[in-house]
This record gives C-alpha cells, structure tokens and sequence, in this order.
C-alpha cells in the first residue's frame, strides 16, 4: 500500500511538473504602433495629365489645387523608410512636396488599397510650366 501511494504522489507530481512546464511557454503579443493615416486621397480635376475617364483615381492627400503656380522647383524627394505592407491589395504612395504658404512642406507616402489586382498608382508630381511648376495629382490607371 505504502508503495502504492509513493507511485501516486510521484506520478501527480510529475504530471504537474509536465502541466506547469507546458504553461511556462508565454505568448506574447507586441504591438507595433503604425504610422498615423493620412487624410482620404480626393479625385484631380480633368486636365490632360489626368487617366481616361472610367479610370479610378486618387491623388495625393492635402494636395495643392491644380490651380497653383510655384516659381521655385521642388527640393529633391526626401528618402523614406517604406513600413510592411498592411496587406496583398495595398500600394505604396510615396512621398511628396506641398507647397504651403509659401514653403515646401514634406508630406510622407502611404500605403493605400488597390481599386483593383492590376491597378498601378502614378503618382502626383510638380510639373514644369511657362510660370514656374503646376501640381499634377496622383492617379490609378
């Protein structure tokens, strides 16, 4: 009898030892905090730089009216460190200058989702002009 309970208490103790060994695995979740979104992208206005109608666009957030005439070119894009992609239906829209007041102000890229698989984002640029450099919006094609 003796024996007995010596092999119980030695058979729960090691399958105690097996449970809590099994639990000291600890899964730990890490959130990495994701770049602030950018405002919606809005459609540019119908000039001839723009796709044929049908197409889906979607310029760049916070861009300048095409209406905007600047004398001085843009500086020279600013590298940018391109995060993960969110997923298989995302693009990247890089980066670009705005011109604000006066200033050239950097508006970082973005990830934003396809229309479709095949869509290719052309992005929004400042074009030379008689007067100096117009803003032509991004757009898919």
């Amino acid at each position: 009898m003796r024996d007995m309970k010596r092999y119980a208490l030695l058979t729960f103790s090691l399958g105690s030892l097996a449970v809590l060994a099994s639990g000291c695995v600890e899964h730990r979740v890490v959130y990495v905090p994701a770049p602030a979104p950018q405002p919606v992208y809005s459609a540019p206005p119908q000039t001839a730089s723009t796709p044929p109608p049908g197409a889906s666009t979607a310029p760049a957030p916070a861009a300048p009216p095409a209406a905007v005439v600047v004398p001085q070119p843009p500086p020279p894009a600013q590298v940018e460190v391109i995060p993960t992609t969110p997923g298989p239906a995302y693009v990247w829209a890089p980066g670009y200058w705005y011109w604000g007041g006066g200033n050239w102000v950097w508006i970082r890229g973005s990830w934003v989702v396809r229309p479709h698989a095949r869509a290719v984002w052309v992005a929004p640029h400042w074009a030379r002009h008689p007067h100096g450099y117009v803003w032509v919006g991004g757009y898919w094609r």
